[in-house]
This record gives structure tokens, sequence and C-alpha cells, in this order.
């Protein structure tokens, strides 16, 4: 019933294989996005998908003279905005069989991890988005508005996939509450359940989600605002090891039955011997309650005089090897950096429900998975971010090549409506003129079609 013209959200050529071996259109029908009547969820999902390599918002697109060819403002709307889809169980099952796929290209010798991490969400010009609360940047001691994007990804050192998120809001500090008339039955609804949850609730959550969709890991890696006894027990006691770093605050370690803070520990620490002068010492004792944990102190980059700690769980690894180790944490900051500054997350779509964002921020994160994808097996030495920017000017080349592919389907029409001999003629003149382009242009124009 739906008059659906030649479509302008087609894929870069770059990701339609990639759409292809991740299967993500089955991904979307087993996670329940199915619709009545109108477009189709894979449809819009990949309207959406795509919108970020026109390098044009929602908006923009639309006032273009290309906007009749997509799907109209409220079917997007509608879509980014319905409570019931399960965009976690998507995004889980996209994430486990990408990393399945990569496991397969991966030595089993190399170390995997989990890495949680969160990020802010700012939405500082809101003053209506539901269940907006205010938090403070501890990187930089202002307050900002927005959610804490508490982010589980999966790496092996040279991929960095993520798996799972939520957007954590606050009941002291909110500032608009929920959303009334809420189906308590959603999925939406108990997302919204899962934002008051305390960072170490939710990470244990999200940990028995990926174990239960067989994703395996032999660590954890965490910063100091995570690494605590409880949640590292949490950790334990699902069968991962906890790297992480520690701060000087108020937990003890237990040595010789005195329990010591973390800088007297550091005084009885031996020192370690070797070529690398900033391995400075290494322990190994228990964290309170009766953790057995390794200590490393290392020498602070930009403050010589200072170190930090890195904690390890498990006791065979020597020091070089848990810093390796660690050294992986720091591709979920790459991650952060690169969906915020490429892939537009929190700024592609201002609206104002939580549906909204957590539907946005699974496209964006189904973004990088993709990209990740396709760099891990790519042959040259491209970048993500270089991979992005080649995927832009694909979609830009895509705009001219349908144009050019709806000039050669209507002198063919002619063609047929003429006479036998000005039919022959005009399809004589035709394949000569494609004969003579260059091999980039062949590749998309429908060449068969053109055959007597």
């Amino acid at each position: 019933m739906i008059d659906q013209q030649q479509p302008f959200d087609q894929l870069p050529k770059e990701i339609k294989p990639a759409f292809r071996d991740l299967n993500v259109r089955k991904h979307l029908n087993s996670a329940g996005f199915k619709k009545k009547f109108g477009f189709t969820c894979a449809y819009l999902f990949r309207v959406v998908f795509v919108l970020l390599f026109h390098q044009k918002n929602w908006f923009r697109l639309l006032e273009s003279n290309r906007g009749e060819s997509f799907p109209g403002k409220d079917a997007v709307y509608r879509f980014l905005n319905h409570g019931g889809y399960a965009w976690r169980r998507f995004l889980l099952s996209l994430s486990g069989e990408t990393i399945k796929r990569v496991e397969k290209l991966t030595s089993a010798e190399r170390e995997t991890a989990l890495i949680f991490d969160d990020s802010m969400f700012e939405r500082n010009r809101s003053k209506a988005v539901e269940m907006l609360a205010r938090f403070k940047d501890h990187a930089t001691g202002s307050f900002y508005k927005g959610f804490r994007m508490l982010t589980m990804g999966w790496s092996d050192g040279h991929s960095f996939i993520p798996m799972d998120f939520a957007l954590l809001s606050s009941v002291k500090s909110g500032i608009t509450g929920m959303m009334d008339g809420i189906d308590k039955r959603t999925h939406g609804y108990k997302r919204r359940q899962e934002a008051f949850l305390s960072a170490p609730h939710v990470i244990a959550g999200m940990l028995d989600r990926a174990i239960g969709a067989g994703v395996s890991a032999s660590y954890a890696l965490m910063d100091s605002w995570f690494t605590h006894a409880p949640l590292i027990r949490e950790v334990l006691n699902r069968g991962l090891h906890v790297i992480g770093m520690v701060k000087n605050d108020n937990k003890r370690y237990i040595v010789g039955g005195d329990r010591l803070d973390l800088k007297e520990l550091y005084a009885i620490a031996p020192r370690v011997a070797g070529k690398n002068r900033n391995i400075l010492r290494l322990i190994r004792t228990k964290l309170a309650p009766d953790i057995p944990v390794t200590i490393v102190f290392v020498r602070h980059r930009s403050k010589k005089n200072e170190w930090l700690a890195i904690l390890s769980t498990d006791m065979t690894l020597t020091a070089p090897d848990i810093i390796r180790i660690y050294r992986m944490r720091w591709e979920i900051e790459v991650f952060f950096k690169c969906a915020k500054s490429l892939l537009r997350l929190q700024k592609e779509f201002q609206g104002r429900s939580y549906d909204m964002l957590v539907s946005h921020t699974t496209i964006v994160f189904s973004r990088y998975i993709l990209l990740a994808w396709q760099h891990r097996q790519s042959t040259d030495q491209r970048s993500i971010g270089g991979l992005f920017y080649l995927l832009c000017d694909e979609v830009g080349t895509i705009d001219w090549a349908v144009a050019l592919q709806q000039l050669v389907e209507l002198i063919n029409e002619i063609a047929v409506k003429a006479g036998k001999k000005v039919s022959l003629l005009i399809q004589r003149q035709l394949q000569q003129w494609i004969a003579g382009l260059p091999n980039y242009i062949k590749a998309y124009l429908p060449i068969s079609s053109c055959e007597s």
C-alpha cells in the first residue's frame, strides 16, 4: 500500500557484506522487532543506521531534495520511541555473533577481557528529557545534566566490541521523573527501573547476560571507580579474574594480621628487579575481606615522583603481564571518543523519551560493531576513523550512481517503445558508451540490462 520507490538508504559497499555476514536482520527478528503494517523495522533500522554517513541530521535530510524518498518523520520517531522493542537483546545477539567470528581469527593463547567503564551522556541544554539528572564530572570537577552511560565491552587486544550499556539516572539528583502511563510489562519500563540501580548491581547483571549468551573471557578490566571488594567478589563468583587500578581510600589490605592502607602497603612492598624502571614494586597480599590479590606499583607517567597501583586477582601473573593486560582497558576510552566524535552519540536525535535515548544509543553501538568487524577483516592499516570517512564518501557516491542507473533505465524504456531499428541503434550506442566508462563507474550500472 505504501509506494516505496528506489530507496536512498542504500548501504555503502563496504558495509553491505558486514550486514550480511553478521545477520543483522536475523538479530532484529529474534529480538522481537516486528510491525503489523507500514515500513518494516529492518528498513527503518537501516534508514537510521545509514543516516550518519549522509553527514546530515534527520531534519535536514527530509528538507533536502531527496526527502520524498525517505519515510516520514513520524514513522522513524515512532520506531525509536517504541518501548516494546528489546534493544538490549538485539545488541547482545549482534555483538555475541561478532565476537564468535572474531575469535576464529584470534589465537587461542591471546587473552580476552570484558571491560567496564562509564562516560558522560550529556544533555546540558535539555529541560524536559525523561529521567534527566545532574552528575559531577570527576575529570574536571564540574557538573553536567544528563546520564551516566555505563558500558561493557569485549576485547582481545586488537578489536573492541561493545556488548551492553545502561543509561543511569539518579534518585537524589534527578531533575525530571519517569513518564506516566508506561506499561510495566515492556522492556522500556525495565530499563527505566534499572537506571536507578547502583553501578555494581548493573555490572553484575551485565556479566550474567554476557555469560548466558555464551561470551567467554578470562579477565574483567575496570578503573579505580569500580575496583572495590564487593564487586570483585561478584566477578570472581562468575569465574573471571579482575584487573583494575586502585586508589588510596578506605580499602585495607591484610599483611601478617595487620590491616594496611595503600600507602603503607607501598612502604613494605619489595622492589621489582629488572630493566623496566617504571615498574616500582610488587606485593602479594589479601584485600579485606580475605580476597587474595597482587598489587603492582608503577611510576606515574606525568608525575615522576608519584605512583599508580594496579590490582590483580590472578596470582599467577607477573608484573609485566598485569600491566600488558590492563593496557587493553584503554580501548573502551577510544570507543567513547569515536562514538561521540564520529558516530554522533547524544547529538543525532534530540528526543525527550528515555526509549529514544536507549534505541539511538544501541544503533550507535551497532555502527561501531560493524566498523570494528570491517576493520578486523581489512588487510590494510586503516583506523576505524579512516574507515568511517571512507564510508561517508561512499554514500556520497551512491547519490550520483542512483541517478545514473535511473538514466540508463529510462533510455532502455525509450528503446523498447521505439521501432526495432531505432531500438537496436539506441542499445548499440548505449553499450559502446558503457564500455568506455571507467570500471569504478561500471560497478554501479545494470550493464546486463543493456544487452540486446
